[in-house]
């Protein structure tokens, strides 16, 4: 497993390995992860995966940042082991209006049509790289090239819970309501999160995208009330 440890802050690590967005890596850095996670290193508090790397949070009254860095330099980590995962979430998009606030937009810039962009939008099976910015926001891998585009030059103060946007070569849901910059091209009445169930996806999970009518999105809406 080759990857390069480096300081991030007073009291991280980024270990950084190659500097691409593929499966592969993305096996690599799970790998990783699930093994630091199963080791609970004392002083070891939070393990942040992302496409490429892996943010290692400790505190410095509980572990020597010396010792922790040669731990993840020197150990010899497997690289196998870990395989795709089998889970693949159906979630449901509406995406005309209301709920598609950039679609139209999204369609005069990439020269599309939105029944185009809703075909290529659902035709994937997306891999979850990894959860972040928000609870259970999800990093989606796999977007056709044809969809890639880049954030709003102004970002909204709030996006609603359930929003799916596109930004450069991702696409993802807005779990909670929060302010993003993400063009908008549909939204999801299935709830992503809660502090109760937690996400409802982990990362390595597979999300395929279903086109559902403004009425087929009241109906589950109140379902799931």
């Amino acid at each position: 497993m080759q990857y390069e440890v480096l300081t991030y802050g007073e009291s991280a690590f980024l270990i950084k390995f190659e500097n691409e967005i593929s499966v592969e890596i993305h096996l690599q850095v799970k790998s990783l992860y699930l093994q630091l996670k199963n080791i609970h290193l004392v002083g070891v508090i939070s393990l942040i995966p992302a496409y490429n790397s892996l943010t290692v949070i400790f505190d410095d009254q509980l572990i020597d940042g010396t010792f922790l860095k040669l731990f993840l330099e020197k150990t010899k980590f497997k690289k196998e082991g870990v395989e795709m995962a089998e889970k693949t979430i159906e979630i449901p998009v509406c995406y005309e209006k209301p709920y598609a606030l950039d679609l139209q937009e999204v369609s005069e810039k990439l020269n599309l049509t939105p029944s185009e962009i809703i075909a290529l939008h659902t035709s994937k099976t997306y891999l979850v790289y990894m959860l972040g910015f928000a609870p259970g926001f999800m990093y989606l891998g796999g977007l056709d090239t044809r969809l890639f585009i880049p954030r709003k030059d102004t970002p909204r103060l709030k996006v609603a819970a359930g929003s799916v946007g596109l930004a450069d070569q991702q696409t993802g849901v807005y779990p909670l309501e929060t302010p993003g910059g993400w063009q908008i091209i549909g939204k999801t009445p299935i709830p992503l999160f809660s502090k109760k169930k937690s996400a409802l996806v982990s990362m390595g999970d597979r999300v395929k995208f279903v086109s559902i009518t403004a009425e087929e999105y009241l109906k589950m809406e109140c379902t799931w009330q």
